[in-house]
């Protein structure tokens, strides 16, 4: 008799242990409700300064691979990454270029705005490791007017507003939005070439229009000149890593007293690489 109670001690020792064994491995991770996320970005520079937005919270990415610092309920969430270019004004997942100095108009320069935005699904128990790759949302414009008219050397400055661009860029959705926007730039002059450089967020609306206001050194004598450069555009909203190079030909009378040149001759060359050393 007490070698039986033995025995079924025993067995119900092992049965104690067995379902403790049991319990220790149904969970892989500490957090069995909920689930991790580990991101490593690709194609970016280590200077640069990222955000990880996760459902409309915000963490800035302080390494690659970057695990989110909250845990995330099982289902499917919102993921947009995005760096803090600047000339930029960040409201939420909206991106808008800065304004410029004379408030009606955005800066023609931002910062090399890079984002990417995907839906991610969690499971309970598991850390999901995402690959993600930001794209360049912003191109880089050259323009070149060779001057064919007139004395160059008469000229002491050169003003453009270049119309029918995007200002804001919804990084949620990955494209432009908002109303068409414009923006105030310079040209140079080398000899008889004038050169301008500006970087946009892409065109919007049915029109590009670019004005020139031209002032000479004689006798404070200017120009008004105003062109349709929407066909010139066309291909802009493409490839944003190339630069986009526009040439045309300036004439500038002398003799023209506010008067409206011509440029003729607009043709679009392929750039260079505009992309941000990334």
């Amino acid at each position: 008799m007490k070698a039986r109670q033995y025995i079924n001690m025993m067995g119900m020792a092992a049965a104690v242990l067995l379902s403790s064994c049991v319990k220790d491995t149904l969970y892989d991770t500490p957090h069995p409700d909920k689930g991790a996320v580990t991101v490593s970005l690709t194609g970016v520079s280590a200077d640069d300064n990222y955000v990880l937005d996760m459902d409309g919270k915000v963490a800035d990415i302080t390494g690659s691979p970057f695990t989110y610092p909250d845990l995330l309920n099982p289902g499917t969430h919102s993921m947009v990454i995005y760096n803090r270019a600047e000339g930029f004004t960040f409201d939420e997942r909206m991106a808008r270029v800065n304004a410029h100095t004379d408030g009606t108009s955005v800066i023609p320069l931002p910062g090399y705005l890079k984002t990417v935005s995907q839906q991610i699904t969690v499971t309970a128990d598991d850390t999901l490791r995402v690959n993600a790759v930001p794209q360049q949302r912003v191109r880089d414009l050259q323009l070149e007017l060779e001057v064919t008219q007139g004395r160059p050397e008469l000229i002491q400055s050169v003003t453009a507003t270049l119309s029918g661009i995007a200002g804001a860029f919804d990084m949620e959705q990955g494209q432009t939005t908002g109303e068409p926007a414009s923006t105030l730039f310079s040209f140079t002059r080398d000899g008889s070439r004038l050169t301008a450089y500006a970087r946009l967020l892409g065109t919007m609306g049915a029109v590009q229009t670019l004005v020139l206001d031209i002032v000479f050194i004689d006798g404070g004598r200017t120009q008004h000149t105003e062109v349709d450069l929407t066909e010139a555009m066309k291909d802009f909203n493409g490839d944003m890593t190339t630069v986009y190079r526009v040439t045309g030909t300036l004439e500038t009378p002398v003799g023209m007293e506010e008067g409206k040149g011509e440029i003729t001759g607009w043709e679009t060359v392929e750039g260079g690489d505009s992309s941000a050393e990334m």
